[in-house]
């Protein structure tokens, strides 16, 4: 069962598969290393933190290069919205999605309220 992660207000908006995060339809945007969040090519984005990709303000650690296509890992159902959270922190999930190609209009529409 993967580790799925929310936004803010607590709606889903992708999963944690082994070392790549995806979106709920499977599509590999992301890659872990530790609890710092990269694009599939390498460039930081955030940390991991509350369940969330969120900006801590910390210092860029680079790149960590591309870790190659783990493929689509699949869809797993989306689950319920596990509540608003409150956090010190600006979510940037959104940056993810950057060169992301999506077939879902539910993520085109999320994806544009930050484009």
């Amino acid at each position: 069962m993967p580790k799925f992660i929310y936004d803010q207000l607590g709606n889903p908006v992708g999963y944690i598969n082994k070392k790549f995060i995806h979106t709920l339809k499977g599509q590999a945007i992301g890659q872990l290393n530790g609890n710092d969040v990269h694009k599939m090519d390498g460039d930081y984005v955030g940390e991991l933190h509350n369940g969330m990709v969120v900006d801590t303000s910390k210092p860029d650690p680079g790149k960590i290069g591309r870790r190659g296509d783990p493929g689509n890992a699949g869809y797993y159902g989306i689950p319920k919205n596990r509540g608003a959270v409150e956090i010190e922190y600006a979510v940037v999930f959104y940056k993810l999605l950057d060169n992301a190609i999506y077939v879902d209009e539910a993520i085109n529409s999320y994806k544009q309220k930050f484009i």
